[in-house]
């Protein structure tokens, strides 16, 4: 059996999991979340737990059980903590702006970069090198904080652009460092 795919699920109180067939949704206090199971794995609720079972050891089965677990305590996660995602900005003249929900960014480049929130993402600028991505779907968020990231990656010889919080850049030596 998967490690994590046998971990029960506990419901916290304030959350309300529904399992109809294939459909698993989960609501809590900052919003709704739902997903479809994929067909052999099976999901139950008892008590206030949910369980994930599979119907066999085959690899493509073994590798969803472990999957719809995670997925779906991930949406418990979200519909009550939420996540978010810290975003660094390092370069001479690097900053961004809020503008209403949007945010704006001067990254070096010939004109400003304009980013809309999709739904369910909120953005916050803490200070005018580093922003938030906040939501409660985390899929979601990793991917705004990616596609953010890549309007300009870290440099490895200055360390300019856009970074997570803590992200370790491999510096390289220029030219002059033989």
């Amino acid at each position: 059996m998967s490690r994590i795919g046998r971990l029960p699920i506990s419901v916290p109180s304030g959350v309300d999991l529904r399992v109809d067939g294939r459909q698993v949704t989960v609501k809590g206090p900052k919003g709704e979340l739902s997903h479809t199971v994929a067909e052999p794995i099976e999901v139950a609720l008892e008590d206030g737990t949910v369980t994930v079972t599979r119907p066999d050891d085959i690899n493509v089965n073994r590798a969803l059980h472990g999957l719809t677990r995670t997925l779906i305590n991930n949406m418990v996660v979200g519909v009550t903590e939420g996540y978010k995602k810290t975003l660094v900005i390092q370069g001479v003249g690097y900053r961004v702006v809020a503008k209403g929900k949007n945010l704006e960014f001067s990254l070096g480049y010939s004109h400003p970069i304009t980013v809309e929130p999709p739904e369910g993402i909120t953005f916050t600028v803490e200070k005018p090198t580093q922003l938030v991505v906040e939501g409660i779907d985390k899929q979601k968020v990793g991917e705004v904080a990616a596609n953010i990231r890549k309007l300009r990656k870290p440099d490895p010889y200055k360390g300019k652009g856009v970074r997570y919080e803590g992200e370790q850049i491999r510096r390289k030596v220029g030219k002059a460092g033989k």
